[in-house]
C-alpha cells in the first residue's frame, strides 16, 4: 500500500549538503525526511581517501564520513527514506514528490540536494582505474599526487583550471585536448600557456587508460591522434577528467529556474530558489567549487533559511486568523 509521508521540511538526497540541511533542520524541530536517491550518499561513497574535511588529523574514507553523517541526521530525529524521487509538484501550499515506490512525500518546505555527476569519457580503462590514477576533481585529489606526472583531460574552464591547480603539486602538468584550441576564457589560456610546469597536447583523444603501474594503479594513457589517426602512448600517475559536469535537475524543469547548463539558480549568497518555500544547495547549485565543505555549509544554509521561511509564514496566517 502506498502512504503518504508528511514532514515540515523535505529533503531530497543524501550527500553532504542533503545530510547537513537535516542536521540542521531536526535540530530545530522541523523533523525532516531525507529521500536517498539512487546514489545513498553522495559522491563522497565513491571517494576512498579524504584528507581536505576540516576536523580529522588522519585520512579518512569517503563512505565512512558519510555514515557517520547519517547516524548524526538519524540521531537528532531524520527520518531517512530508502526511495527515489520520480517527479515532483511544487505548484501548491505543499510541495509534493513522487518516490519510485509509490509513496508520496509531502513537504511545507523543500531542500533540493541531488548534486551533480561528473561527466566521464567512457573509454576502457576508466572506472576500474577510478581512485588509482583516474580522478575527476585535482582540488579534491592532486595533493595525492604531489611531485609525480600527471595529465588534464580537456579544453573548458575547467580543465585549464585543474591544470593551473595541479602546478601547485607537479612540476610536469600536461593538458591534452582532441581539438587543435581551447574552448576557456582567454585569461584562463594566457596563464596555462605562460606557466612553465604546463604542456599542452593537440588533436589527441584518449582512447583508454591502462593499468599495470605502482599498486596495480594507472600507468599510461592510450592517445588517438584525430587528424591523422596514429596511436600513442603518455605515460602519467595520474589523470584528471575535466570535461564538466551534469548537475540532477531533469526532475525540476520548468518548475525551477536553471542556468544554460542545468544549475538550479539562486539568489546571490542564499540557497533560495524563486520558489518562496523550495532551497537549493551543494553540486546542484554550485558550479563553481563542488567541495563537499562547501556543500555540506549550502546545507546548513538551506536549512536556516527553511526554518525562517515556515516562521514567518505561520506568524503571518496566525496574525491573519486573530485580525
Amino acid at each position: 500500500m502506498a502512504t503518504t509521508h508528511k514532514t515540515r521540511m523535505l529533503i531530497i538526497g543524501s550527500g553532504p549538503a542533503g545530510l547537513s540541511a537535516a542536521i540542521y533542520g531536526a535540530r530545530a524541530g522541523m523533523e525532516p525526511i531525507v529521500v536517498q536517491g539512487l546514489q545513498p550518499g553522495g559522491q563522497l561513497t565513491i571517494t576512498t581517501d579524504v584528507e581536505n574535511y576540516p576536523g580529522f588529523r588522519e585520512v579518512i574514507q569517503g563512505p565512512w564520513l558519510m555514515q557517520e553523517m547519517q547516524a548524526q541526521a538519524e540521531h537528532v530525529g531524520t527520518r531517512m527514506m530508502w526511495d527515489t524521487i520520480t517527479s515532483v509538484d511544487l505548484s501548491g501550499d505543499k510541495f509534493t514528490a513522487q518516490g519510485d515506490s509509490g509513496d508520496v512525500y509531502e513537504g511545507d518546505t523543500l531542500v533540493i540536494a541531488t548534486g551533480a555527476q561528473a561527466r566521464w569519457l567512457g573509454v576502457p580503462g576508466e572506472q576500474e582505474l577510478s581512485g588509482k590514477g583516474v580522478s575527476a576533481c585535482a582540488t579534491c585529489d592532486g595533493f595525492f599526487y604531489r611531485g609525480k606526472k600527471v595529465v588534464v583531460i580537456g579544453g573548458g574552464n575547467t580543465a585549464v583550471e585543474e591544470a593551473l591547480y595541479l602546478t601547485n603539486h607537479s612540476d610536469d602538468v600536461t593538458l591534452i585536448h582532441r581539438r587543435d584550441s581551447l574552448r576557456a576564457e582567454k585569461i584562463l589560456q594566457d596563464r596555462l600557456f605562460a606557466h612553465p610546469k604546463i604542456n599542452v597536447v593537440w588533436n589527441k583523444r584518449v582512447d583508454s587508460f591502462l593499468g599495470g603501474g605502482e599498486g596495480g594503479g594507472l600507468r599510461a594513457l592510450k592517445l588517438i591522434d584525430t587528424v591523422t589517426g596514429e596511436e600513442s602512448e603518455i605515460e602519467t600517475e595520474g589523470a584528471f577528467v575535466a570535461i564538466g559536469h551534469a548537475p540532477a535537475t531533469e526532475l525540476f524543469k520548468g518548475q525551477l529556474a536553471m542556468d544554460e547548463s542545468g544549475y538550479l539558480l539562486v539568489e546571490p549568497g542564499t540557497p533560495k530558489t524563486d520558489v518562496p518555500g523550495v532551497f537549493a544547495c551543494g553540486d546542484v547549485m554550485d558550479h563553481v567549487y563542488r567541495q563537499a565543505i562547501t556543500a555540506a555549509g549550502t546545507g546548513c544554509m538551506a536549512a536556516l533559511d527553511a526554518e525562517r521561511f515556515l516562521a514567518e509564514k505561520e506568524f503571518a496566517e496566525s496574525a491573519k486568523v486573530e485580525a
